[in-house]
């Protein structure tokens, strides 16, 4: 088993770390951009390094312990009321912004970046599908690329037609009552937690008001509308079957929120940080309704 689970996967590795490196080299170097050399060198050999180590840092919380299989395929798209999937597609925005921002300091033209770039969360969450279809505990996921598509295809769309994000997916996580009754399949510690805990993530649609508005309206450039979707209850993938007792809940939410790539300095150090960190969603006052026709006021909700 052991031996037949590693050539799986070297298998799987080898595949997905050729297409992502595809992705970058292809119909870059020939073309008329002014392309920068040693910086598209540095982004080649910095997506290659953090690719591997995130695909081993998955392997590591996620397949490490699962025994192996045959590639399958499996319907996954009622698991977690549909928060894994809204994470996918999160996940495909931002590593194709993360992608589309490194081609274009490479002096990739905006349209090679946005293609190229914008593309590459769909292509790297596709090599964990193929992970997950020689996966036992699951399975090459048609639910899970469609959302992924979505995420990048989200990206690609807007800075196509604005050539500016004025629609942000974000991320917030609070502890949730319920990881330490099933800490195996919940997380045991923060990190994990943050990762596999779906009734402490909320996901987020920020839209940015002032960028639909006149370029002399007064109105806060940084300021952002929020409506977020979140669940509760939770203790199985499907059904609460070991805790009948515990209620599974939608939970959706309004709020505002901050833009922090909108949020300029005179430093190049600060801009970058705020930067990496825009894909969190600003603490604010927050009403949140749910699926028990309940509303609830939370003064800061993280």
């Amino acid at each position: 088993m052991k031996a037949y689970k590693a050539i799986q996967y070297k298998y799987v590795f080898k595949f997905s770390l050729l297409i992502i490196l595809l992705l970058i080299n292809v119909h870059l170097f020939a073309q008329q951009d002014s392309v920068n050399t040693k910086r598209l060198k540095t982004v080649i050999v910095t997506e290659t390094v953090g690719y591997t180590a995130t695909i081993t840092g998955l392997y590591a919380l996620w397949y490490k312990d699962v025994p192996s299989s045959s590639f399958h395929f499996f319907n996954d798209n009622k698991e977690w009321l549909q928060m894994d999937k809204i994470g996918h597609g999160v996940t495909a925005y931002y590593v194709g912004f993360a992608g589309y921002e490194a081609l274009k300091w490479s002096g990739v033209s905006e349209k090679k970046s946005v293609w190229y770039g914008g593309t590459l969360g769909l292509f790297f969450l596709t090599s964990v599908e193929i992970f997950d279809g020689y996966s036992s505990a699951w399975g090459f996921s048609w639910g899970d690329v469609a959302v992924n598509t979505a995420g990048s295809g989200l990206f690609v769309a807007q800075q196509l037609a604005w050539k500016e994000q004025r629609i942000l997916l974000k991320y917030s996580f609070h502890k949730s009552d319920y990881w330490e009754k099933r800490p195996n399949l919940l997380g045991e510690n923060l990190a994990q937690n943050m990762l596999k805990d779906y009734n402490g993530q909320t996901y987020w649609l920020s839209t940015n008001i002032a960028s639909f508005l006149s370029e002399e309206t007064k109105f806060p450039k940084w300021l952002n509308l929020a409506v977020g979707y979140g669940a509760d209850g939770m203790l199985g993938a499907f059904t609460n079957e070991l805790y009948p007792e515990i209620k599974r809940q939608r939970q959706f939410y309004l709020s505002l929120d901050i833009d922090l790539t909108r949020i300029k300095t005179k430093s190049k150090f600060a801009n970058t940080l705020l930067g990496t960190f825009g894909f969190l969603k600003f603490p604010f006052p927050t009403v949140e309704f749910n699926s028990r026709e309940t509303t609830r006021f939370y003064w800061v909700y993280f």
